[in-house]
């Protein structure tokens, strides 16, 4: 044994910011360094994604995960008891082995995403260096990444008020991350003020923070996001630009996408066509999701239209996902990935999608899920991996501020030299 070998490892449920149950887990070493992380989850989750461990359902309809807390301090305890902690590849392949299922279906994502996670903590704290700069290595630049902050919310993440998922603003002006987020904040403001002059009110927050306004159609939340950029006084176009997860699989169904809040449905060349007019009309830089999961065709056609004008980005579709990202980037369906490590499993998994997409010059960005905790090392991913960007959420509630919060505060340390990824971290300057 050294003083990096894992001396013990626990685990313990947990409530995420939904009040659903998740997965803590506590590695501890042999020289009392600890790093403790959470599972995240997700609310609208594409049906390729590595699989979330949880119990049967109580009579009172919850879903505990007692059976993904058993796995970690059981077998998993066992397995990586005296495993050198700085060896994150091998605990994570070893994670795998262990779990002899695809999308770790037996042990649970949930349960090796906190161990994987809760590992690298342990490492860095061994290191005695942040988790950012354990990622990195001791010469690489520290770029902070492009936030792309929730304003308006619909689908899974706002009771299905809009068809669409999220309207989010995209500081493409910025000159620094302070800077980034808080004009990000002048927009939410803004948002709030014009919901309050039309008498929307704001009081439906959404999952990840944004507003939950009845607004009457997907367009009419675009239009109203147009116009809360402009009154923050920011310049949309030049400072701000607009991203839509579209999250289109949520209301698929056999070949048509219904529009339920605007009674009407449209085939993937009809959706494609209004999206296209979208983009001409509004700053759109950013579309994620805008069609089914497994709707390739309908990729391939729409990123054919759109893809050297905005980030086409998938999310349900390549659900950081090796052999899927390949396939998207083989037949040229979408230009950008969105990478979330619980959709996989492992940390070493996610980091490899993340690399595979830089070499195919797709834009990368590492996000969080609807169900989020308070910890911030996701922000120390998004640094670590040199992703470029980052989508949290919005600018309020606990935790999408802990990530916030924690960029900021790497940015002003002066003992760190940073720079500010900006607009070039979605193509827009190629």
């Amino acid at each position: 044994m050294t003083s990096s070998s894992i001396r013990r490892l626990r685990a313990w449920q947990v409530m995420d910011s939904r009040g659903n149950a998740t997965v803590s887990c506590e590695v501890l070493l042999f020289d009392g360094s600890v790093g403790v992380a959470t599972a995240p989850s997700g609310a609208s989750t594409g049906r390729h994604e590595a699989i979330e461990l949880r119990d049967p359902p109580t009579v009172h309809g919850d879903r505990p995960v007692g059976l993904a807390v058993a796995n970690v301090n059981g077998e998993i305890a066992s397995a990586l008891q005296g495993q050198d902690v700085n060896d994150q590849q091998g605990i994570d392949d070893q994670l795998l082995t262990l779990d002899g299922t695809e999308g770790f279906g037996r042990l649970g994502a949930n349960a090796t995403l906190a161990v994987s996670v809760a590992c690298a903590l342990a490492s860095a704290e061994h290191q005695r260096v942040p988790l950012y700069r354990a990622l990195l290595g001791d010469r690489a630049p520290v770029v902070l990444p492009m936030p792309m902050v929730n304003i308006l919310s619909g689908g899974a993440h706002a009771d299905r008020v809009l068809d669409f998922q999220d309207f989010l603003v995209v500081p493409i002006g910025a000159s620094s991350f302070t800077e980034a987020i808080s004009w990000c904040s002048r927009v939410r403001h803004a948002a709030v003020a014009l919901a309050g002059e039309a008498g929307l009110g704001a009081s439906l927050v959404a999952d990840e923070g944004g507003l939950g306004l009845a607004l009457g159609s997907n367009r009419a939340a675009l239009e109203f996001l147009s116009r809360a950029i402009e009154r923050s006084g920011l310049s949309p176009g030049a400072e701000a630009g607009i991203a839509i997860d579209v999250a289109a699989t949520q209301f698929f169904d056999e070949g048509s996408y219904a529009l339920t809040s605007e009674g009407r449905a449209l085939d993937a060349s009809g959706l494609t066509a209004e999206l296209v007019t979208w983009c001409d009309e509004h700053p759109i830089v950013s579309l994620e999701d805008p069609l089914a999961e497994d709707d390739w065709e309908g990729w391939q056609q729409l990123t054919a239209v759109l893809g050297d004008r905005v980030q086409v980005i998938g999310d349900d579709l390549f659900v950081t996902h090796a052999d899927r990202l390949r396939r998207g980037i083989d037949v040229r369906a979408g230009n950008a990935v969105l990478v979330k490590p619980n959709q996989r499993g492992t940390l070493s998994q996610s980091r490899q999608v993340l690399e595979q997409a830089k070499l195919a010059d797709f834009a990368t960005i590492v996000s969080a899920r609807s169900g989020e905790t308070e910890e911030n090392w996701l922000a120390d991913l998004a640094v670590g991996w040199d992703a470029g960007q980052i989508k949290v959420g919005s600018v309020t509630r606990s935790e999408r501020t802990a990530k916030w919060n924690r960029l900021l505060r790497i940015e002003s340390d002066p003992a760190v030299a940073t720079s500010f990824a900006g607009a070039a971290a979605l193509g827009l300057t190629r």
